[in-house]
């Protein structure tokens, strides 16, 4: 794809979540766009970056480690969006401005640990399975409190908020109940918090508006601003 393409995408991009917010009766300053860049070389990145996108998120740590050095000299926000192992949680601290996976007590506590030696607090999401699948990873919601309390008692952490895979379907109007729940989720979580969360990480290409009607303050989207991904 031509950078004149990801130029085009992100203004149409920023232009649809700009009318949603408004319709929804949200402030759009409050909805932040992350670009996923899985799998895209770092020229993508860069001819996103340049056309002012400055949130990435990877997947994957062995891809993030050959494409983060090469854009070091960018200002790019990175937030790790897979699944992280404990045996890779200290690349990840290095890489990573945002961790969104952490999903259990044993991977607060090693990113915890890993954060205080490099004096670093690593800003986290606490990933829920919101669809409740076996297949996929995060915390279940009955379980999400705990975990929360959890990661608020580790010096090396500071939770920004929840994040959700739901389950996927064509139609985007089925993930609204998933969207619903993580954000009433978010609510009974803060109605016991001094500090509330304010971040909801959910609604990727294809369900992102619905997303932002149901309260999304970060959208995960990569195929509406890079095109598709090769198999």
């Amino acid at each position: 794809m031509r950078n004149s393409d990801i130029a085009r995408n992100l203004a149409r991009l920023r232009d649809r979540i700009e009318a949603r917010a408004i319709a929804a009766s949200r402030d759009p300053s409050e909805i932040k766009l992350l670009a996923v860049s899985k799998t895209f070389s770092p020229e993508k990145v860069e001819q996103a970056f340049q056309s002012g996108q400055r949130n990435f998120g990877e997947n994957r740590i062995q891809e993030a480690e050959h494409k983060i050095p090469q854009l070091k000299e960018l200002q790019i926000e990175w937030h790790l969006i897979g699944h992280l192992q404990s045996n890779k949680a200290r690349k990840a601290v290095e890489l990573f401005d945002v961790i969104q996976t952490v999903d259990s007590p044993k991977i607060a506590s090693r990113i915890s640990r890993i954060a205080e030696e490099a004096g670093k607090a690593q800003r986290v999401y606490l990933q829920v399975n919101i669809g409740e699948e076996q297949q996929k990873s995060g915390v279940q919601p009955q379980q999400a409190e705990g975990l929360s309390e959890t990661i608020d008692s580790l010096a090396g952490l500071e939770l920004l908020g929840l994040m959700a895979i739901p389950p996927f379907h064509e139609d985007p109007e089925r993930s609204r109940p998933y969207f619903r729940r993580l954000a009433q989720l978010l609510s009974s979580l803060n109605s016991r918090r001094s500090q509330p969360l304010r971040g909801l990480s959910m609604g990727m290409s294809h369900d992102f508006e619905v997303a932002i009607e149901e309260g999304a303050t970060l959208l995960r989207v990569g195929t509406a601003i890079f095109g598709a991904r090769g198999l």
